[in-house]
C-alpha cells in the first residue's frame, strides 16, 4: 500500500484517478480548495477509511508523509482559467514549487500534470513533445499556458539540481464523467446545450479539430507514466490521435441525445488553437503500449447519461 497524495483531487480528472488508487489498495489523500473541483465528485469515497480529503489550496505549502504526488491543482477550461488569471498563474507556479518542495522533504515520486497548451496554437502537426511550441505569452490565454510551461521547467530543475523523481505528461483534450457543466469546454458545452434543447455555439466555421480522449484512458495513462522506467522523466503526450471537426462532434451529439438543438456560429475567440492533435508515439513506447482504447460514440454515450443525470438533479 502507498501513501499518494492528489492535489485537485476533487476535479474532473482528479476525482477519477483517486477512486482508481483506491481501488487498487492505496491510501489516498485528496487535497482540493473546490474552486473548479466538486465535493460531489469524491462524496461516494468518503467512507473509504484509506481516503482523506483535505480543504486546501496548493498556493500555500502542505505538509504529509507520502510516496507519491500527482499533481493537478489548477482550473483547466478557458472560463475558469481566465476567470482569474493571476490566482491560475500562482496555482501553476507556486503549486508547482509547494509539490516539489514537499517531494524533496519526505523523498517522494511527483507526477506534473501539464497541457498540450504549452503548444500553443502549433506550427507542427501532430506535435510531438521535442516540439517547443507557438505560445503568445501576453495573451488571454497566457496564464494558463506560460504557468503550465514554467511548471514543467520547475520539475526539470528540482530533478536536475535536487535528485528529486519527476514525471511530465502533457494532457490533450479529455472528457467524461464529473466534468463540470459549467466549464465551457467544448464537449460538455455541446451536451448540455443539446439535453436542454439549446442552440449548439460553434466558434469559427466550425472547421478547427480537436482529439477527445475519454478519461478513462487518460488515468491508464498517468498510471503508467507514474510507474515507468525511473530514467524516463517525459514529457509525454496523453491524448487520443483521432482528430475531429468541432462540426462532425455536435453532429454526432445532437444525434445521441435526440436533440432538435440547431447549430449556430460564433466568433473565433483569440489565440484559440486552429488544430491540436498528439502525437503518442512516445506514450505507446514508454509506457507499454499505452493507447486510448474507448471511441469517441462509446465515451460520448457515457458522459452523456452523466450530464443527463445531473441537469436532472438541478
Amino acid at each position: 500500500m502507498k501513501k499518494i497524495l492528489i492535489t485537485g483531487g476533487a476535479g474532473f480528472v482528479g476525482s477519477h484517478l483517486c477512486k482508481r488508487l483506491l481501488n487498487e489498495g492505496n491510501e489516498v489523500i485528496c487535497l482540493d480548495n473546490y474552486f473548479t473541483g466538486a465535493k460531489s465528485n469524491i462524496i461516494d469515497l468518503l467512507d473509504n477509511p484509506y481516503f482523506e480529503m483535505v480543504r486546501h489550496d496548493i498556493t500555500e505549502p502542505y505538509y504529509a508523509e507520502v510516496d507519491e504526488i500527482y499533481n493537478l491543482a489548477c482550473p483547466a477550461s478557458p472560463v475558469h482559467y481566465q476567470y482569474n488569471p493571476i490566482k491560475t498563474i500562482k496555482t501553476s507556479v507556486m503549486g508547482a514549487i509547494n509539490v516539489l518542495g514537499l517531494a524533496k522533504r519526505v523523498n517522494a515520486k511527483v507526477l506534473q500534470a501539464s497541457t498540450s497548451e504549452v503548444y500553443g496554437d502549433p506550427l507542427v502537426h501532430p506535435q510531438t513533445e521535442n516540439y517547443w511550441g507557438h505560445v503568445n505569452p501576453i495573451g488571454i490565454r497566457s496564464c494558463y499556458d506560460e504557468g503550465k510551461r514554467c511548471a514543467e521547467t520547475l520539475f526539470m530543475d528540482y530533478h536536475n539540481q535536487n535528485k528529486v523523481a519527476i514525471k511530465i505528461i502533457r494532457i490533450f483534450n479529455t472528457y467524461g464523467p464529473n466534468m463540470n457543466p459549467a466549464d465551457g469546454r467544448v464537449v460538455s458545452n455541446f451536451i448540455v446545450q443539446a439535453l436542454q434543447g439549446k442552440d449548439i455555439t460553434i466558434f469559427g466555421d466550425g472547421l478547427q479539430t480537436r482529439s477527445f480522449q475519454y478519461v478513462d484512458d487518460l488515468v491508464e495513462g498517468i498510471i503508467r507514466t507514474m510507474n515507468s522506467d525511473p530514467a524516463f522523466l517525459g514529457p509525454v503526450n496523453l491524448g487520443n490521435p483521432n482528430e475531429f471537426t468541432m462540426l462532425e462532434l455536435a453532429d454526432a451529439i445532437i444525434e445521441l441525445t435526440g436533440s432538435k438543438s440547431k447549430i449556430i456560429h460564433l466568433d473565433l475567440p483569440q489565440d484559440d488553437p486552429k488544430q491540436r492533435q498528439p502525437d503518442i508515439s512516445l506514450a505507446k513506447d514508454k509506457l507499454n503500449g499505452w493507447e486510448p482504447k474507448v471511441q469517441l460514440r462509446e465515451g460520448l454515450i457515457a458522459t452523456i447519461n452523466y450530464f443527463d443525470k445531473l441537469l436532472l438533479k438541478h
